[in-house]
């Protein structure tokens, strides 16, 4: 391993942690002056003495300045220890775990859609310019663009759980079976609404961005000098279109991680998937400050790390941002 690779990985440690930290002060003090009290949440409607309330503030350690509760989280988060869900009475640990299984098949499946989907119809797009292909797929495009996740799911819902009958209404498994019961079929059969309504927040972006590019590179002097040498339309776009469009697409693709933990939210509500997604919204209504500090935690290193890999795969596939001080420099 050479210095520049080195150097490239310490810089990127550094600019993690630095991301980690900035996230989790913006995260407590946000939480901490949130308008819902955590005790309030945990006891609803039921009725308790001054001193009980004092002593389950004692308990959760609320009875402390917010500077000092910051500095004891972080260093029990540092220690390994995130906490108790005031929720789920689990650890914040192991509840990210068991959720987050769920939510990256989820959101994996959805990802991969977007980006096939959305290059495969973006490049028909830019190859087929002006024709009633290109029509229908930038109308296509515009439409999901300015339609809601949530408005999306619950149209499916309507459509094809409720009229057509041909998906179950939700959930990420039947209801009544055990975990060790349920077959992979099921598992599928459940995860094809979601993992669509989920993809259609990048499908858009991604084809009118693949359009444009193609059309950008296919007007350009060395395509024209490559057709007065006789290429064909074929060999055009596999030799010239496609290399010069994939960094661009892969850039917006990459990017779109920070959209699916949002999305996800979303999708996982309107379908009741059992998600870090759902569990997010669960911990901001009953106002458990533990586990959605683990969530804004997780959900900063996950978009990191897919950046992360968008660079590494960018030297892969042109040299020339390697050798020319991308991943080395």
């Amino acid at each position: 391993m050479n210095k520049g690779l080195l150097r490239y990985f310490g810089k990127t440690v550094a600019r993690m942690l630095l991301l980690l930290v900035a996230v989790s002060m913006i995260s407590f003090f946000l939480v901490n002056n949130a308008p819902m009290n955590a005790v309030d949440a945990f006891l609803g409607e039921a009725k308790v003495t001054d001193e009980q309330r004092a002593l389950i503030e004692e308990r959760w350690g609320l009875n402390k300045p917010p500077l000092e509760r910051y500095l004891i989280w972080g260093n029990n988060v540092l220690h390994g220890d995130m906490g108790e869900s005031l929720y789920y009475h689990q650890p914040v640990s192991k509840v990210l775990k068991e959720k987050f299984l769920s939510s990256i098949v989820l959101m994996g499946t959805a990802w991969i859609l977007s980006g096939l989907i959305g290059f495969v119809l973006g490049v028909l797009s830019g190859v087929y310019r002006g024709t009633w292909i290109d029509r229908i797929i930038k109308t296509f495009s515009l439409v999901l663009a300015s339609t809601p996740v949530f408005w999306i799911g619950l149209l499916m819902l309507v459509v094809f759980a409720v009229e057509l009958q041909w998906f179950p209404l939700g959930l990420a498994a039947p209801i009544g079976k055990s975990v060790n019961d349920v077959t992979l079929s099921e598992r599928i059969h459940h995860l094809v609404l979601p993992a669509l309504t989920l993809s259609i927040t990048g499908i858009a972006n991604i084809i009118l961005h693949t359009r444009q590019k193609l059309i950008d590179v296919m007007e350009s002097d060395y395509v024209l000098f490559a057709k007065a040498r006789g290429e064909n339309l074929k060999q055009l776009v596999t030799r010239h279109g496609l290399r010069n469009i994939a960094l661009p697409a892969i850039t917006l693709q990459f990017a779109y991680f920070s959209e699916l933990f949002g999305g996800s939210v979303l999708a996982e509500n309107v379908f009741s998937y059992p998600g870090l997604g759902s569990s997010a919204v669960l911990a901001g209504l009953h106002a458990d400050a533990p586990l959605l500090l683990g969530i804004a935690l997780f959900s900063a290193l996950f978009v990191f790390v897919g950046n992360l890999t968008a660079n590494i795969i960018y030297g892969i596939i042109d040299p020339q941002i390697r050798e020319g001080g991308g991943i080395n420099g």
